[in-house]
């Protein structure tokens, strides 16, 4: 006799359960995501619409909040693929109790509130830190490049556009040229012209010339703004042949990543070691971090309220002027112990002991620093910085797979980020909270 089988009827009806939030556990990350963001001051939302007395009424701001979050916390970040699962997937009908905003609404509700929900990154930071009672003691600090919506294949470079920019002003030339021929030709032929307008291929050349021409103008512009923050005469002030305008997101930039070469942005995180809650974080379109400790450090203090007493970062971060900014604060309580790289280290260099004696006459901050992280004491603080802040990026890249930015713009960036951030913080709490 054959072996029996468990009861397996397709086309049977299914007797639901009354509620859907009896297919899930009750310590589901749905029901947390839901419960953080009650907790989430959003009036800044809903002014937006206290404005709008027209039209049919929007979602609840609340709703449209929570599919955000728990989609870029699941790592489905695409509106399209937000609206899939609220068709498919029972956590997100039960985030939305039975409402089915399309694609269009979702991504139009990211792009107008985007600094808002940026906003909110401070919100969740403060409530982990306070669930988790975390001082900040050792903060990690760290950049990721990644892709703008953008191709670098829609980038040109300043040289470029100056042979472009005259091959373009010849062509409108010589089709101006062409056009007034054939007007000329057409009047004694037929009389007085009908006025008609600008042949397509001209309109396009000179829209293309148009807007070459105002992307030399960034560039020429960045250089000034360059040349004034590094002490320069700025009015002397020109691109270099190489510099890049990207048509698509003129605000992304050409920069080296861990992927290889792409147009993107860095972001910026601050990480503590605890929860490995991300502290402070940013989004700049400089492609290397020199510039970028003192700044995070301001933003580490006003995102999370509190002061870090030891900033761990690599030789990216090092320079005489940042070391001496942790150093030389005016009182001696807001001062910072720095642990930064100096270069990169040989292989087995780590190993060897530091030097003995004093340094010489003269030394310089970079000096001292990099003496101080051959002592065991340095060696050791500095060996934890990759254990925090290194799994955070992973985290992102890697298990959730967000890998380019799906907004345009440094503005509308930077709050992506805050939400990746934020989303980040939300799963690191709920772990801490579950386990």
């Amino acid at each position: 006799m054959p072996k029996g089988y468990r009861t397996y009827l397709p086309e049977q009806d299914l007797l639901l359960p009354p509620s859907l939030r009896a297919w899930l556990e009750e310590d589901h990350l749905v029901y947390f995501v839901s419960d953080v963001v009650d907790q989430l001051d959003l009036s800044a939302i809903h002014a937006v619409y206290a404005k709008e007395k027209r039209g049919q009424p929007p979602y609840d701001p609340r709703l449209m909040t929570k599919l955000l979050v728990f989609g870029y916390c699941t790592g489905v970040f695409s509106s399209r693929k937000i609206q899939k699962r609220l068709r498919e997937d029972i956590p997100f009908k039960v985030l939305a109790a039975g409402n089915e905003p399309d694609f269009r609404t979702i991504s139009d509700f990211r792009k107008i509130h985007v600094e808002a929900l940026e906003n909110l990154f401070e919100q969740v930071l403060a409530m982990a830190l306070e669930c988790g009672a975390i001082k900040l003691g050792r903060v990690s600090l760290d950049g990721t490049k990644l892709k703008a919506n953008a191709s670098k294949h829609k980038a040109m470079s300043y040289d470029r556009m100056k042979e472009k920019q005259q091959q373009l002003k010849k062509e409108v030339k010589q089709l101006l040229a062409a056009a007034a021929a054939a007007d000329e030709e057409e009047d004694c032929q037929y009389g007085s012209q009908r006025g008609d307008e600008l042949p397509e291929e001209l309109r396009r050349r000179e829209t293309r010339l148009a807007r070459i021409k105002e992307a030399k103008k960034v560039l020429e512009q960045r250089a000034r703004d360059k040349a004034a923050a590094d002490g320069k005469s700025a009015a002397a002030a020109k691109p270099e042949d190489k510099d890049q305008y990207n048509f698509t997101d003129p605000e992304s930039r050409i920069m080296k990543g861990a992927d290889g070469i792409v147009q993107g942005y860095n972001a910026q995180a601050a990480v503590e070691p605890t929860l490995l809650l991300i502290v402070g974080q940013s989004v700049t379109e400089a492609a290397n971090d020199k510039k970028q400790l003192m700044p995070m450090v301001e933003l580490i203090e006003q995102q999370s309220g509190q002061r870090p007493e030891v900033i761990l970062a690599d030789n990216g971060y090092c320079s005489e002027e940042n070391l001496e900014h942790l150093e030389s604060a005016e009182q001696p309580e807001r001062r910072i112990e720095g642990f930064i790289a100096t270069g990169k280290q040989k292989h087995g260099e780590h190993r060897l002991p530091a030097k003995r004696g004093p340094l010489p006459q003269g030394a310089t901050k970079v000096d001292r620093m990099k003496r101080k992280l051959q002592t065991k004491v340095g060696k050791a603080v500095y060996a934890a910085r990759k254990c925090v802040v290194e799994p955070v990026f992973g985290q992102i890249k890697q298990a959730r797979g967000f890998r380019q930015f799906l907004l345009r713009g440094k503005a509308k960036v930077k709050g992506e980020w805050a939400l990746l951030c934020l989303t980040h913080n939300v799963l690191r709490l709920y772990a801490a909270m579950r386990y």
